[in-house]
């Protein structure tokens, strides 16, 4: 199968390969990268060859086979062991070039617009970090400040940052791997986000990173909002277990998840926490490491963990580990609504109207927080091998946000043995990760991470078998 232009043609090779699932097809830019010049153009075909091509091969299969229900990377990377994608030239700029591309991504012969849209969303992001962020000397990301000014600039050339209205993004967090009721939640606090014309940011994957957005789109329609915003955040590692859902409008690919987590919070003017797994875990023990920060300790961002009655259970455990690990400034960050989405949507839009008066007082900018303050071991990059995992300080004496930014690595790792095909691929060669702490800190993280194992939290299917073993 081929295409002309935007559409795909048939051939007389159609029938065996949609038979397989396969599609073959040529495709034009849309959403991004529609006009470039010829030296643009010649950048593109450059990085094509280069080592950045396998990168891009599979976060472009990750986008092609958005739908699919499962979570094992290698899987769908085995079930498209064929699929090929190459850069061509034409006279306004770039086309793709699809072979054994999963048939899904389209209807009735063309490609859907949206995953087209974050196909050619994956190409300008991953060329321009490679290009404009990592291979050039204007960023030194051993620095915190250019680190930070790396993120704004990949927000800005994604064109995230261009909206120029007051504050209205609440970043929606929460696990790829939920029930029905609790995903029934995450669509019914979207909903309320929507009625007050609020915009949405999440993960951009699956479960409650689907649902807000879901339920986001009601609200606005009601409200006749034509122009609402369901941005999505991701990262090539996880990209392929978490493929962005289809009603993402704004998609981006940061380097690493220490960016990514940067992009949410530099973004966002309140936060939602839907329950989660060890991901989850880890989102909150940075956005609370960093708010434990004194610099920060006048920063208003309102943040609420929700969820059904059903997850009252969760959020205790959450609230207990906290409590015992970080102590009560840090819970007294947030609030807990449990079975109340509208109440859930009143606490956002409170703390989104102090966040604007802050910023406003403050003369920040209302699309990305730059007072906010990261400390280094917040933005390193953290890479889990199972040296890495043994060496974390995990001990109670430890001041709060180095315990933190500790337990955060700890679990960062566990999600890279969970769903991140390096992080598989290193369990399978030399057994489960190893955590060393404190007996206190064992015990806790024990407790947490066999609730989330008990309520089918780690894996969207089949059992679970741990990626780590605790050792005090």
């Amino acid at each position: 199968m081929t295409s002309s232009s935007n559409d795909v043609r048939a051939s007389a090779s159609v029938t065996q390969l949609e038979a397989e699932g396969l599609v073959d097809a040529r495709v034009s830019p849309l959403g991004s990268l529609e006009n470039l010049s010829q030296r643009e153009v010649q950048q593109l075909l450059s990085a094509g060859h280069g080592g950045v091509y396998e990168m891009f091969r599979r976060c472009a299969l990750a986008v092609l086979a958005s739908g699919l229900e499962s979570d094992d990377v290698r899987a769908i990377f085995d079930r498209y062991k064929d699929f090929e994608i190459r850069l061509g030239r034409q006279a306004w700029g770039v086309k793709l070039e699809l072979k054994n591309a999963p048939s899904s991504a389209f209807v009735d012969g063309s490609m859907i617009r949206g995953i087209k849209e974050h196909l050619f969303a994956v190409l300008r992001d991953i060329v321009y970090i490679h290009d404009a962020i990592l291979g050039t000397t204007r960023f030194d990301l051993t620095d915190p400040a250019s680190i930070t000014n790396a993120v704004y600039h990949i927000l800005r050339n994604a064109r995230i940052l261009d909206y120029r209205g007051k504050p209205d993004l609440v970043v929606c967090w929460g696990g790829h791997s939920i029930g029905s009721t609790e995903y029934d939640y995450t669509k019914r606090v979207g909903y309320e986000i929507g009625l007050r014309a609020l915009s949405v940011c999440t993960g951009c994957g699956p479960g409650a990173m689907k649902g807000p957005m879901k339920g986001a789109t009601i609200g606005h329609a009601k409200q006749r909002i034509r122009d609402g915003r369901y941005i999505g955040m991701t990262e090539p590692g996880i990209i392929a277990a978490e493929p962005p859902n289809p009603i993402v409008n704004q998609l981006v690919i940061m380097p690493d998840i220490e960016k990514r987590l940067e992009a949410f919070v530099r973004c966002a003017h309140a936060i939602v926490v839907f329950p989660g797994g060890a991901g989850t875990a880890e989102e909150i023990l940075y956005l609370l490491g960093i708010l434990a920060d004194p610099a920060n300790a006048d920063q208003p961002l309102p943040i609420v963990f929700t969820g059904p009655p059903s997850a009252a259970e969760y959020f205790g455990h959450i609230d207990r580990f906290i409590a015992a690990t970080l102590g009560a400034p840090a819970q007294k960050r947030y609030k807990i609504v449990i079975g109340d989405p509208a109440q859930a949507a009143r606490e956002v839009l409170r703390g989104v109207e102090t966040v604007r008066d802050y910023r406003r007082t403050k003369s920040d900018a209302y699309n990305y927080n730059w007072l906010l303050r990261i400390p280094p071991d917040f933005q390193r990059p953290f890479e889990p091998t199972h040296e890495a995992m043994a060496r974390l300080d995990l001990r109670r004496e430890l001041p709060p946000n180095l315990l933190a930014a500790n337990l955060r690595r700890a679990f960062s790792g566990i999600v890279a043995g969970n769903v991140k095909e390096q992080g598989i691929k290193a369990i399978e060669e030399r057994g489960a990760f190893e955590l060393h702490g404190d007996k206190e800190i064992m015990r806790l993280m024990d407790e947490l991470l066999s609730a989330f194992v008990a309520q089918k939290r780690m894996k969207l299917a089949g059992e679970y078998r741990p990626c780590y073993r605790l050792v005090a």
